[in-house]
């Protein structure tokens, strides 16, 4: 029989496609099966062409050729520079024909996954909101720096984000920790994990993760999802604590700079 509190067995290009939809560009146009995306510039995964099956003139070396060609234009028009997400295994002809276009290739990305049963509760208490308030995006420190003013725009951009928080003292002292969560097909997608530098080492970011994947169980969710940086050991670290295992890479691709 199966194992109840397994993660269900699922395809890369399906898990990607799940992600995708908790944590989308401002902007989404199909390319055949690939999926342009924009969002002013904030983040990877909302500013770059998500490289899933085929382009709208096949996987051919003309036709991905031709859909790189589209790929630097769509992009160059709103001022970004192109990026490719490129998902393995499965996307290897889509990342060669990028690396032929002379793209530059960023560190892998690990989308680890872990089932939410057995999870423990939260050691303090966790806010939930539907919108994030100016201290939970002061908290939110992305790559290590404070957010630009379309970040907001982004991360509401999902159906039914939940963003989750910590304060151990009272304002205005700074939120201690804070996450991002969407539900997405049970499936729930872990954003924007981040622990304040002065309350680090106090098992925050679990507590934070517990509160999500409490609210998450409480509406049919099963497993969850996150990604992090291959370079990020002690994340890394944390998450294989937490139960979760890899189940697949991507890494970006990126074009010209279209102010050169």
């Amino acid at each position: 029989m199966p194992d109840p509190a397994a993660v269900p067995l699922i395809g890369v290009q399906e898990l990607e496609r799940l992600a995708a939809r908790g944590w989308r560009g401002l902007e989404e146009e199909s390319f055949g099966t690939w999926r342009l995306r924009a969002g002013g510039g904030f983040t990877g995964r909302a500013n770059s062409v998500l490289a899933l099956g085929d382009p709208p003139d096949g996987a051919s070396e003309a036709g991905l050729r031709a859909a790189v060609e589209t790929v630097t234009r769509w992009y160059a028009e709103r001022g970004l520079r192109p990026r490719a997400q490129v998902p393995e295994p499965g996307s290897e002809r889509a990342d060669a024909a990028f690396a032929a276009a002379g793209w530059t290739r960023d560190e892998d990305t690990l989308v680890l996954t872990a089932p939410l049963a057995g999870w423990a509760a939260p050691t303090v208490p966790v806010d939930l909101a539907a919108e994030p308030d100016d201290a939970w995006l002061a908290g939110y420190h992305y790559r290590g720096t404070p957010l630009p003013e379309v970040a907001r725009d982004v991360l509401v951009n999902a159906d039914h984000p939940v963003f989750a928080s910590v304060r151990i003292d009272p304002g205005p002292a700074p939120l201690a920790a804070v996450a991002r969560g969407v539900l997405v097909e049970d499936w729930l997608c872990v954003t924007a994990v981040t622990v304040h530098e002065s309350y680090r080492r106090r098992g925050l970011a679990t507590a934070v993760m517990a509160g999500l994947g409490s609210w998450a169980r409480d509406r049919g969710g099963h497993s969850c999802l996150l990604q992090v940086a291959s370079s990020n050991g002690p994340a890394l670290a944390l998450y294989a604590r937490a139960g979760f295992t890899e189940h697949h890479r991507y890494h970006y691709r990126q074009g010209p700079d279209p102010e050169r």
